[in-house]
């Protein structure tokens, strides 16, 4: 059989004399217009201008990221789609290294020494599964998960040769919409047969959302005990430790999971940022330093890593590398938007250190006064600007914060450690009064919503709705109702590519705050009945340009 025509091809690989190699083998095989980037960082850059159906990325890339954080990031950030073909190119030495310590899997290793039958044939082996998944995939990118289910069971049927994969794609699926139930009865399908370390890893995770925790532990617990380089595993331990009220066991856990795979930026950021919450400011400053300096390497460098890493140094009294950190932050991102307003926190924190209270209190009013641009920071960050402002004597700009930030991230475990924040400083009926009055203003915007749609006026419920988004966009609530005013408006006025988009979007958002809401698997199967009666199909939206609203 013959590789797909006309493939869009893009080769990653630091050695001129391997490009070299590669190009004949490719255009042995009928590749002859195959692209070429040396680095991860220039690997990003074009396929943030450019879709391509394959990537053939060598693991070792030099200085820098590897291949293997390159996939991460991009699967991370979603810069391509799940039916890019990403293959890695590796040295048999590094394989069972590699393939053993990372979070997400290429679509193939191919070992080096390699040659063009070989290539030809796991490149046409990985082709041919992705087109098996990509109705499923396609079905997920239209915004039509219970579709994609439906797919997958027949699919299963067949296509026995992948139906595991099958499986875990299903699970995954009905847990995407709030059906854990559906989803743990796949797993443990799965794991009827034999013991798999991503279907234990799958149980676990949907465990750990039905908050069934010591069911969860001791299978991750089993986890790392049999396999001692499935990071994942770790990285979710860590997880449920820490929501389970253990920062020490939670950070401990990490620090086995860096010891293994110590490249990980996101891993290292979390380890520094427990190493601080449970006193250990040495740990988290040698975390976060790591953290800073490969930074540089990767276009998703973020200017909070500096904030950390100065709490860290000043845990320490280490004012001078305090300021040094501050004016690598000022130097490498100070004129970015986030990157002003964590240099503003950073001078507060160092202000407030030496007991200077007017210069902090200038500093964090000018963090607090930066609007839009605070709701990018994390929650955690907010809620320490939120402390300092206390700290400070600036109760005004506290509440405001407060507010805002259960306006805008009023997820489950969001609204726990803020109320624990308040707590700790005596303001337990603060907190309270702030939630009642976000819950009195969540009611009075979806009852008025909900009253134009009764009536009729769907354009004027939708442009509600929409409104409401934008001024509570963490609120799963007023997510859910602005998504369901847009599908209302879809049955009672046709079908609209833009509202299809948005409602799609709104419902992931919901998902991602409050993953286990049983308003999820309701409002997806309202949406996937909508798509059956108006006769969409994936390829017809897929080509059309989207509006947004």
């Amino acid at each position: 059989m013959l590789l797909p025509n006309e493939l869009e091809v893009l080769v990653v690989e630091s050695q001129s004399n391997m490009r070299a190699q590669l190009r004949t083998m490719l255009a042995s095989i009928g590749i002859e217009n195959a692209q070429y980037a040396v680095s991860a960082t220039a690997a990003m850059k074009r396929l943030r201008e450019h879709r391509y159906d394959l990537i053939l990325c060598e693991y070792n890339l030099g200085e820098g990221q590897d291949g293997q954080h390159l996939l991460e990031d991009l699967h991370a950030h979603g810069i391509i789609p799940l039916d890019t073909v990403f293959v890695m190119i590796t040295a048999e030495r590094n394989y069972e290294r590699v393939t053993s310590a990372c979070e997400l899997s290429p679509n193939d290793y191919i070992l080096k020494p390699l040659n063009a039958e070989t290539l030809r044939v796991r490149l046409l082996r990985a082709f041919q599964k992705r087109d098996i998944f990509l109705p499923a995939w396609q079905l997920m990118r239209l915004g039509d998960p219970v579709g994609a289910i439906e797919y997958c069971r027949i699919a299963r049927d067949e296509n026995p040769q992948h139906l595991t994969d099958l499986l875990r794609l299903q699970a995954q699926l009905h847990a995407s919409i709030g059906q854990l139930d559906e989803a743990e009865s796949l797993y443990r399908e799965i794991l009827g047969s034999r013991s798999i370390p991503w279907a234990e890893l799958g149980l676990a995770r949907l465990l750990l959302l039905k908050k069934r925790y010591v069911e969860a532990e001791d299978i991750l617990v089993g986890l790392v005990g049999r396999h001692e380089r499935f990071i994942a595993a770790y990285e979710l331990l860590a997880q449920l430790r820490e929501e389970t009220g253990r920062p020490d066991e939670a950070c401990a856990t990490l620090d086995a999971a860096a010891e293994k795979s110590p490249h990980r930026v996101a891993r290292l950021r979390h380890l520094g940022t427990l190493s601080l919450a449970i006193g250990n400011p040495a740990g988290a400053e040698e975390a976060l330093a790591e953290v800073v300096r490969k930074g540089k390497y990767s276009e998703f460098r973020d200017p909070e890593d500096h904030v950390r890493l100065v709490q860290a140094q000043l845990a320490q009294d280490k004012v001078q590398d305090a300021q040094g950190t501050i004016a690598d932050l000022d130097r490498s991102m100070g004129r970015q938007p986030k990157g002003e307003v964590c240099k503003a926190v950073c001078s507060a924190l160092v202000h407030a250190h030496n007991n200077d209270r007017a210069r902090a209190q200038a500093a964090l009013k000018a963090a607090a006064q930066a609007g839009g641009t605070v709701r990018e920071l994390s929650v955690g960050l907010r809620q320490d600007l939120i402390k300092a402002c206390f700290d400070q004597d600036m109760q005004e700009q506290a509440s405001e914060l407060v507010t805002d930030l259960l306006r805008s991230s009023a997820d489950e475990r969001t609204i726990e450690t803020t109320r624990a924040v308040l707590d700790q400083r005596g303001l337990g009926h603060l907190s309270e009064q702030i939630e009642a009055r976000i819950q009195t203003e969540v009611k009075s915007l979806v009852t008025t919503g909900a009253e134009k749609a009764r009536a009729g006026d769907f354009d004027g419920a939708v442009a509600e709705m929409m409104s409401a988004a934008r001024k509570l966009p963490g609120n799963p609530h007023v997510l859910f109702n602005a998504a369901l005013a847009l599908l209302r408006h879809i049955e009672n006025r046709g079908w609209n590519d833009a509202f299809a988009s948005q409602a799609h979007g709104l419902i992931q958002r919901a998902q991602r705050l409050s993953p286990a809401n049983p308003r999820l698997a309701a409002i997806t199967e309202f949406m996937h009945a909508l798509i059956k009666r108006y006769g969409i199909r994936p390829e017809k939206v897929m080509a059309r340009p989207v509006r947004t609203f």
